[in-house]
């Protein structure tokens, strides 16, 4: 969200949260900048974001969105320490760390 905010020269973006099939938790900032795809250059905050998803034993994947502005994608496991899918359910609100 901070790059969204930073970089986009929008001030609104769109985060969506959503358990997949397999448990694991999929997370996308949307964002409705006018980045030309040339401009996604890896920075720190990029590498930064790839290589905790890494660690954690999932994904991250950033670039341009086919639709207009820009899009990261996250993929991340659930369980082992971190949140399950029983503690997202609704009404169940609270502040979850993912490990």
């Amino acid at each position: 969200m901070t790059n969204a905010a930073r970089h986009s020269g929008v001030n609104r973006i769109l985060v969506q949260l959503e358990l997949n099939a397999t448990g694991g938790l999929r997370l996308e900032v949307r964002d409705g900048g006018g980045l030309p795809a040339s401009a996604w250059q890896p920075g720190v905050g990029l590498i930064s974001m790839r290589e905790r998803a890494a660690e954690l034993g999932g994904s991250c994947q950033a670039g341009p969105d086919p639709g207009s502005g820009g899009l990261v994608a996250a993929l991340l496991p659930l369980g082992q320490g971190g949140a399950r899918p029983a503690d997202l359910s609704p009404g169940n609100d609270k502040e979850l760390s993912v490990r």
